[in-house]
């Protein structure tokens, strides 16, 4: 297993950066460079070591622009509070997000509508939102089916908080605060999930230990590694959202 599957993300990240850093002081030790020219360095050979380690895309322009980013911070002397405001607010919103590699993603009106279309019409169903973030599919779906009850499950405080705000109007909503990992998905109809693709895998053996025949696993843009959904629903939205549904099967039942 290479290193960037045994780190995560985050501390992969630092340490390139301190790689990159360490080979340019090198460089410089032979051949001075100006301030710009080493961090502009450090963020083209960090950028490459991010390539060669397979890192998402996305962390390639991180890289650049890191250290030429706390360069300009340092000249804009800006009071150490509004970084120390700005940390808070970041952990309190991503809490679990370098552990757990799921950032805070929002479902959108269009992708409430389209899970609220999968629950069965003739009988009150229960729905768990595994990682409910600021509470907007839970809400948006107990308004529309008011017959089911919702159930969110969100383990980051501000987004627990403002989620528990917007139930409050809802009955049929439930905020709970929690790993999802440490719930259980006995009694649920339909698990909803909007992650990443690193826990899927997890997540799929979670829900066939624990939940009953004929329930469904519905994830929002990220598919289950190696296991072909029983439908994919593209919902009509700006971004494309494609919804993957599994159904758990019985033991012994043909199928996954």
């Amino acid at each position: 297993m290479g290193l960037e599957r045994r780190m995560p993300p985050a501390a992969l990240a630092l340490l390139i950066q301190l790689a990159a850093a360490g080979l340019m002081l090198g460089l410089s030790a032979i051949h001075p460079v100006p301030a710009w020219g080493f961090a502009l360095g450090v963020g083209a050979v960090a950028c490459g070591l991010s390539m060669i380690l397979r890192q998402p895309r996305w962390w390639w322009g991180l890289h650049v622009i890191f250290l030429p980013a706390v360069m300009l911070m340092q000249k804009a002397s800006i009071a150490p509070g509004w970084f120390l405001a700005g940390f808070l607010l970041l952990a309190l919103c991503y809490w679990n997000s370098a552990r757990g590699q799921v950032p805070l993603y929002l479902s959108n009106t269009p992708t409430a509508r389209a899970v609220a279309a999968l629950l069965p019409s003739d009988a009150r169903a229960t729905v768990i939102d595994a990682g409910c973030g600021t509470g907007s599919l839970i809400s948006r779906l107990g308004r529309e089916r008011p017959d089911c009850q919702v159930i969110g499950l969100e383990n980051a405080p501000l987004p627990w908080v403002i989620a528990r705000i917007r139930a409050l109007t809802t009955p049929n909503c439930q905020v709970r605060f929690g790993n999802l990992w440490a719930a259980r998905f006995a009694k649920a109809d339909v698990v909803y999930a909007f992650l990443s693709p690193v826990p899927m895998a997890r997540l799929w053996e979670k829900c066939r230990a624990e939940m009953k025949p004929g329930a469904l696993l519905v994830s929002n843009s990220f598919a289950v590694p190696e296991v072909p959904p029983d439908e994919v629903i593209r919902v009509s939205d700006k971004r494309g959202t494609q919804l993957f549904c599994y159904r758990i099967r019985a033991p012994g039942q043909s199928g996954r």
